[in-house]
């Protein structure tokens, strides 16, 4: 009995010197993007992790003036560490049904929003700097074979219901919260033009490229947004891609 007591220790001792040596392989050797414990890092690639960092950042749905402090410096914080210029913006509330908490507005370093000073929630403006450096420029170049020089956009804030419907019973946009933003558009270095209602379906000035660069965004923004809506997705999106940072949602 007491030989058998102590061979199921020494097992033990051994099954966790192994899982201890397991971790320091993965801690040394693993992409850090792919390790939930590394910090973000805006510079690296997107991997299995990176949109739970970014997640990681969110404000909870009924967080008052008091509590979007802390966290909204700590992602202005990372976004300068980045070389991401970004100032703190006014947040606005009407009284509950539109709420903009911890709202920012990039100025530099990422690819310029035209039209510019649009304000978002500081973590959309994460995923929007991992989105413009993980996702189009290297899809822009690759592709089109010139960098983006600019992302149109039809905004972030909007205070209505979800596809501006007039019924009270449907939920806010995520824009009445600036938690969106559409992208209608990208205009490359060279002068060429990528249009979401033009060039979807590859038919438009920008060719079949243009369609493959598109899909490429969406299918890198999927990673780390949680709805991208396209005009596969309805009709209401026909002219831009919707991204967002809901607590859940759909890649369409």
């Amino acid at each position: 009995m007491k030989r058998d007591f102590a061979d199921f220790w020494n097992l033990l001792w051994e099954v966790g010197l192994l899982a201890c040596a397991a971790f320091a392989l993965l801690n040394a050797f693993a992409p850090p993007q792919d390790l939930p414990w590394k910090p973000l890092d805006l510079d690296r690639p997107i991997g299995r992790a990176t949109a739970s960092k970014v997640a990681a950042f969110d404000l909870p749905r009924t967080a008052t003036p008091r509590d979007v402090t802390a966290p909204t410096e700590a992602c202005m914080r990372l976004l300068r560490e980045a070389g991401v210029q970004v100032e703190r913006a006014s947040d606005r509330d009407d009284g509950g049904f539109c709420q903009v908490r911890g709202a920012v507005r990039i100025t530099g370093g990422a690819t310029p929003l035209a039209p510019a000073g649009v304000v978002m929630q500081c973590p959309l403006a994460l995923r929007y700097v991992l989105w413009d450096r993980q996702v189009l420029q290297p899809a822009a170049r690759e592709i089109l074979g010139s960098p983006v020089a600019r992302v149109e956009n039809f905004g972030t804030y909007s205070c209505r219901r979800i596809y501006g419907s007039s019924n009270v019973d449907d939920r806010p946009s995520e824009h009445a919260r600036a938690n969106a933003l559409d992208v209608a558009a990208v205009t490359l270095e060279n002068g060429r033009k990528v249009s979401v209602l033009a060039d979807w379906d590859g038919q438009g000035p920008a060719g079949e490229s243009g369609a493959r660069f598109l899909e490429r965004a969406r299918g890198g923004g999927c990673r780390l947004f949680s709805n991208v809506l396209t005009p596969d997705y309805n009709a209401a999106h026909a002219d831009h891609l919707h991204l967002d940072a809901a607590p859940r949602g759909v890649c369409g």
